[in-house]
């Protein structure tokens, strides 16, 4: 039976007629979150309480008690709970609960409970959607409703399994600033009675308190996740500032962006030399795509990227438009362009786990800003990096002037007099050793026209074999090292090694010459790259081996890097680990890098 919730109904304390306004400036500047005029509230109390039964007049002092601990507190679910616990207690109610309305509209972005146990809640399984039933009339129809048998209402659908019996029923609708923030609901009215028309009255004034509770609450929320979001953003602009490489800063950006999303995984996209993105920086807890994944051109969700739209997506394990086997792990997403300038630099994307509550647009809103802020970033890293890469150059062309004008002049006129001193000596043995000197001079001075051509070349004029690679990798360490590391290849490097470990490959070379330069101060490096090697677990594989005879790693030093090394091996099947160096006693360090073939 139902027990239609008076219409009419003034909240105690409501005026009946508009008072004349106290305001000289007859505005609104002084009214309340409701409208209201405090003086008209002030002197509209007594008046309201003198239509009260005797009953709900003993229970004033009740509900003023309940405002005030409803009032208390800025942190949103815990003042959610609150607003259940108290009423409950407000309403002798066995369960209270508060579901909240998702911004379509259309059903529950979250449901919070009183007086349901974590047993049965587990027994229950998943929370209501709010799609169907009762409370999903309530959600389109947000009205009081006072049931004496909710189950023999025509908008009941049923209790899902292990759902305790529930019959007497109160519903409330909770207003934040003129807006559906969500409903509050009373059922099992204790002792068996049923909840009366005081009862909802009772109720209503408390919702109306709440709404304002939970607009302080939201207003508190939102300015910490703004101060979040501002700080992640501050982060990423430091590690960039703070003179590492670009994959530490990309790293950086993949960290903080899964922070501050509460996702699963922060992931950063580059463009792909072949087309589509790819994978770059992967911050994960827990299993994750590989580093070099490429996802193909001829995805809607690339061309969506990099048209430089957004795309937020419900659940990534079943929207089509994925299509990377990786996604079966995730449900709601945020894909972001990086654009910065009107240039599409990359993409982001923060996917939450299967079952997890979808990105509101606050978050959406802040997300976005963050990808500009990381686009920023990634201009200023590609910035940095042409700046060292021209300063190589530089040095390049000056050492190959040096090795041309100085070096090969003396050793070419070294070698002359080496002929005259030849022709005059009358000794043959002598005249044999210095005619072995001057061939020698010969062979070193076409190693050295070899050498100054190796450096005059430009990147796209060099092959683009893996063994080529790794050399010019080591020529262009050996400018701020001030010596050129050792160097040996062993096996098919250019014919057995495929382009993806390849490129991962000269990433980790990169990686750990770089980091014998920034931190080992080494005075001899070794680079092996064994194209030949087995794997403990017996499979062929290629190994590189860097060891330098440096200081060795610190302790508490940074790791950022050697994570690097781990994580791109791993995401090729291989593993990456430290060992003693090359100096006496083991000084130093000697990275083993390995992957399958």
């Amino acid at each position: 039976m139902i027990v239609p919730a008076p219409q009419d109904a003034q909240e105690p304390g409501e005026p009946g007629e508009p008072e004349p306004s106290d305001n000289p400036a007859g505005g609104d500047a002084d009214r309340d979150d409701a409208g209201r005029d405090p003086l008209d509230t002030a002197t509209a109390a007594p008046r309201g309480l003198q239509g009260l039964s005797s009953e709900l007049t003993a229970r004033v002092p009740q509900l003023l008690e309940a405002m005030r601990s409803v009032g208390t507190g800025l942190e949103l679910h815990s003042t959610l709970d609150r607003i259940c616990e108290t009423a409950a207690e407000l309403a002798d109610a066995r369960y209270a609960a508060i579901g909240v309305v998702d911004e379509e509209g259309r059903g529950l972005s979250d449901f919070v409970t009183h007086g349901v146990g974590a047993e049965v809640a587990d027994r229950i399984g998943h929370r209501p959607s709010g799609r169907r039933g009762l409370l999903g009339a309530l959600i389109h129809d947000p009205a009081p409703l006072l049931l004496r048998d909710l189950t023999e209402d025509p908008r009941f659908a049923g209790f899902p399994p292990g759902h305790p019996p529930m019959r007497s029923f109160l519903g409330v609708p909770i207003r934040v600033q003129g807006e559906i923030f969500g409903n509050l609901y009373l059922a099992e009215k204790n002792g068996g009675e049923e909840f009366n028309e005081d009862d909802l009255h009772m109720v209503r004034v408390l919702a109306t308190e709440a709404g304002i509770a939970i607009g302080n609450a939201r207003l508190y929320e939102a300015a910490r996740q703004r101060e979040r979001w501002i700080d992640g953003s501050v982060a990423v602009t430091t590690a960039l500032l703070s003179g590492g490489d670009a994959e530490d800063a990309l790293t950086v950006v993949a960290e903080q962006a899964r922070r501050l999303a509460d996702a699963a995984a922060g992931i950063v996209m580059l463009p792909a030399a072949e087309g589509g993105l790819e994978i770059v920086a992967v911050a994960a807890d827990g299993p994750a795509p590989p580093l070099g994944l490429v996802i193909g051109p001829e995805s809607p969700v690339v061309a969506t990227l990099l048209a430089g739209e957004p795309l937020f997506v419900t659940d990534t394990a079943t929207d089509p438009r994925i299509g990377v086997p990786q996604a079966a792990a995730y449900g709601p997403g945020m894909l972001l362009p990086l654009h910065s300038e009107g240039r599409v630099l990359g993409a982001l994307a923060t996917p939450r786990p299967r079952g997890a509550r979808q990105f509101s647009a606050a978050e959406r809103t802040l997300a976005t800003q963050f990808a500009a802020q990381a686009a920023l970033a990634l201009v200023m890293a590609e910035a940095q990096r042409d700046r060292e890469r021209l300063a190589v150059y530089e040095d390049r062309d000056r050492i190959a002037r040096d090795l041309h004008d100085l070096v090969i002049q003396r050793l070419f006129a070294t070698g002359m007099m080496l002929e005259g001193a030849q022709r005059k000596s009358v000794v043959p043995a002598l005249q044999d050793g210095v005619g072995k000197a001057v061939d020698e001079l010969d062979v070193t001075i076409q190693e050295i026209r070899t050498a100054i051509f190796a450096l005059q070349q430009g990147p796209a004029e060099a092959p683009s074999g893996l063994r080529t690679r790794v050399l010019r990798e080591i020529n262009m360490a050996a400018v701020p090292l001030g010596f050129t590391p050792g160097h040996r290849f062993l096996g098919p490097v250019d014919s057995a090694v495929t382009e993806l470990t390849g490129k991962n490959l000269i990433a980790a070379v990169r990686e750990a010459l770089s980091n014998a330069f920034r931190h080992a101060r080494a005075s001899r490096i070794e680079v092996v790259v064994d194209a030949g090697a087995q794997l403990p677990d017996g499979t062929a594989g290629v190994r590189l081996t860097v060891a330098d005879d440096g200081v060795g790693i610190p302790a508490g030093g940074r790791r950022s890097g050697l994570r690097n090394l781990a994580r791109r091996a791993e995401s090729l099947g291989g593993s990456s680990r430290c060992g003693p160096g090359l100096g006496p006693a083991g000084r130093g360090t000697t990275v083993h890098w390995e992957a399958p073939l």
